[in-house]
């Protein structure tokens, strides 16, 4: 391994890290007009996603978490709510499938209206994809969230991730 790409193993594991024993945004929002349930039977985390959708642009304007995980769901759940933000549901959608794709496999494109710190984000968990069992992990909060976007309003929504992790 050259020393950039450990260098920035490192980074993104601090990344990580921090993400992991800092979340943000973890919390109920008390204007959440969307929720959904995410847990993944395998390791016992179980996470909820708060949205606040604007009703005349659909914009997300808060996205919250609260819930227990691992290190790694912990981070993606706090760096996911980061990145969301100000988004569309349509973008959250495009988001979600290319962060889905670079956990599994390596021929991920970006989407176009991701910032470069955002990508630098979403790149440091994709190192799970060496580890396909981490991949429920890492997804989980993004599978609630794109439950939470289902048009079911207040209704609270569950996702299991062991439905969609099938391989």
């Amino acid at each position: 391994m050259s020393s950039n790409a450990a260098e920035l193993r490192d980074l993104y594991q601090e990344l990580i890290l921090d993400h992991g024993r800092t979340p943000r945004n973890r919390r109920k929002p008390d204007d959440a007009n969307r929720e959904a349930l995410g847990h993944n039977p395998m390791c016992g985390d179980k996470m909820t996603i708060y949205l606040k959708l604007g009703e005349h642009d659909g914009l997300i304007e808060d996205v919250a978490f609260e819930g227990q995980g691992c290190a790694i769901s912990t981070a993606s759940a706090s760096m996911m709510t980061e990145i969301l933000k100000d988004k569309t549901a349509a973008q959250a959608q495009e988001i979600f499938d290319y962060f889905h794709t670079l956990c599994t496999t390596d021929n991920a494109t970006p989407p176009k209206h991701l910032n470069d710190d955002d990508l630098d984000r979403l790149d440091a968990l994709s190192g799970v994809r060496q580890f396909p069992i981490r991949v429920k992990c890492a997804t989980l909060a993004w599978h609630a969230m794109q439950a939470a976007l289902c048009p079911a309003g207040m209704r609270q929504n569950e996702v299991n991730s062991e439905s969609d992790e099938r391989k």
